[in-house]
């Protein structure tokens, strides 16, 4: 039996944390939730986002928490043309896509967008 089952958290630093809030519940519709004193998180599905603004992190954080710096893939709930079709129209730009992929379990076709900080955002929709 493998050690690990899946992912509950990651977390994502961040330069400015109403841009960011807006991407990821605006943009990506992920659901925002606060938690502790002052904490933010996007939620989807099973899984969240942490927010940390740089300069200001909880502890214990990375050794070198920096924005920009991550690549992330999320598996959209709705057809890939649905995800283009919504990103058109808040009009967010696509740097790169459609385009087929290989995902952690099958095929993927995906798109490439960016956050505020620059991190690259792939949303992808699973391929028969």
């Amino acid at each position: 039996m493998p050690l690990i089952d899946h992912l509950d958290h990651l977390v994502l630093t961040c330069v400015d944390p109403e841009a960011t809030r807006h991407f990821y519940t605006q943009v990506m519709q992920m659901e925002l939730e606060t938690f502790g004193a002052s904490r933010l998180a996007f939620r989807f599905g099973n899984q969240k986002i942490n927010l940390h603004v740089r300069g200001s992190e909880f502890e214990p954080k990375a050794h070198v928490p920096v924005p920009g710096a991550l690549d992330l893939c999320f598996i959209a709930a709705v057809p890939l043309d649905d995800v283009i079709r919504h990103l058109n129209k808040v009009e967010w730009p696509i740097v790169e896509g459609p385009v087929e992929r290989t995902g952690a379990t099958q095929k993927i076709r995906s798109v490439y967008v960016r956050d505020p900080d620059l991190n690259l955002i792939e949303i992808s929709e699973l391929l028969s």
